[in-house]
């Protein structure tokens, strides 16, 4: 039989039926905003780079007959896209080869731009979400501690407001995930459950949340900071003044709680009891006396998230130990973050371009470029992508740290 000539339009299928496959925690977000792009770009008009992906309005309940009329107020994130994607140098003879010899090559340039476009993910979780758990950083080592995990990470989401539409999600390090089927291998599953996780060595669904597991869960460490006092009553916003911070410095994404401050549910506005947790947003040097924080702390109105401003006169609690490494494993619904890759703009064949496809599925896309070197007799072929993330609902996420 003979070989089938690479074409450019062959290898963004297969490409892309590799990347797909490859992804995790990309395949477990919100796809929704893509459109945005698509469909404006059929009808001759392009967003630009950057979209701002509207959140929904709120409105706080009127006891009694009489109106009390509310100002709409609607919240923006932005999403941006960027360009990335691998190269691939043939020389003629190469060149000539069957997609079957050539697929361990696209296998490996696919596997790099999965593992980016997860990594990016999962670094966006790392920095945004400011709900943590496990501040110690033990693994399950038990049958109860593995259940407990799964089962505060669903306490957690359903404190923020998550809904129950087996739209949840949890992607582990390797080292939670290990700990987890460990954890679970004594429980009673079906028998189907206990096969797919003893012949894969991956957490299968169940408890209501979908699992991955992803080497790129990302690495947040805890600066030498020490927790000071809180310096100012009735603060509000997203930066809250404190006493100089001492001892080193409190690191991006680090997660403090405020004293006297107690999230609440998201419709009722009434306390959950457990102290609402905040995301430090950028680094904090030593003597700084001000916190960026995320989320920004509102008192009253539509979009109360705490019973109070902080206690001042009191300190600020620090998540976890100070100079420590922890893996940021994230359990969240789909909506609380979004990634959209959309098309690009394809050259014309003919002008420096031998071939050029590209190939849409399932709202991943791939653009696949060869061009020629006449200087070394080379073909190159570049593959790209487009794409971006947003933390769209982060307060629908948790952090799992384990060490």
């Amino acid at each position: 039989m003979s070989n089938t000539l690479v074409t450019c339009s062959i290898v963004a299928r297969e490409s892309l039926a590799i990347l797909e496959n490859m992804l995790s925690f990309s395949t477990m977000v919100n796809r929704d905003w893509e459109a945005e792009f698509t469909s404006n770009q059929s009808r001759g008009y392009a967003p630009g780079q950057t979209i701002n992906i509207k959140k929904p309005p709120r409105y706080t309940y009127r006891s009694g007959r009489v109106a009390v009329p509310q100002a709409t107020v609607e919240t923006t994130i932005p999403l941006t896209l960027a360009q990335g994607g691998t190269d691939l140098n043939f020389t003629s003879i190469e060149r000539t080869l069957s997609l079957t010899k050539l697929e361990d090559k696209l296998t490996a340039a696919m596997a790099t731009v999965a593992n980016e476009i997860d990594r990016q993910g999962l670094q966006l979780a790392h920095y945004n979400t400011f709900n943590a758990l496990n501040p110690t950083g033990a693994l399950p080592t038990t049958q109860a501690l593995a259940l407990a995990a799964i089962t505060d990470c669903n306490r957690r989401l359903d404190e923020m407001g998550a809904a129950r539409d087996k739209q949840r999600g949890f992607v582990m390090g390797p080292g939670l995930n290990s700990a987890a089927i460990q954890g679970f291998a004594g429980l009673f599953n079906a028998q189907a459950t206990i096969g797919k996780q003893f012949g894969s060595g991956l957490m299968v669904d169940s408890l209501g949340l979908a699992y991955a597991m992803d080497q790129n869960v990302d690495t947040h460490t805890n600066g030498a900071a020490t927790a000071t006092n809180i310096n100012g009553a009735g603060q509000t916003g997203s930066a809250i003044t404190v006493v100089a911070t001492a001892g080193g410095t409190l690191s991006k994404g680090t997660v403090i709680t405020l004293p006297g401050v107690f999230a609440v549910n998201p419709q009722s506005r009434t306390s959950t009891g457990v102290l609402a947790q905040f995301v430090i947003t950028a680094d904090v040097l030593v003597g700084s006396t001000s916190l960026p924080i995320s989320p920004a702390i509102v008192t009253s109105g539509a979009f109360q998230n705490v019973t109070a401003s902080p206690t001042t006169g009191a300190p600020y609690v620090i998540v976890g130990a100070a100079s420590t490494s922890y893996q940021t494993n994230v359990a969240f619904h789909k909506d609380a973050f979004t990634l959209a890759m959309v098309p690009m703009w394809a050259p014309p064949g003919g002008k420096g371009v031998i071939d050029v496809a590209q190939e849409t599925y399932k709202g991943y896309t791939i653009k696949v470029t060869e061009f020629y070197d006449g200087v070394n007799d080379n073909s190159i072929m570049r593959l790209d992508v487009l794409f971006g993330w947003a933390a769209t609902y982060p307060e629908l996420s948790v952090k799992y740290y384990t060490v």
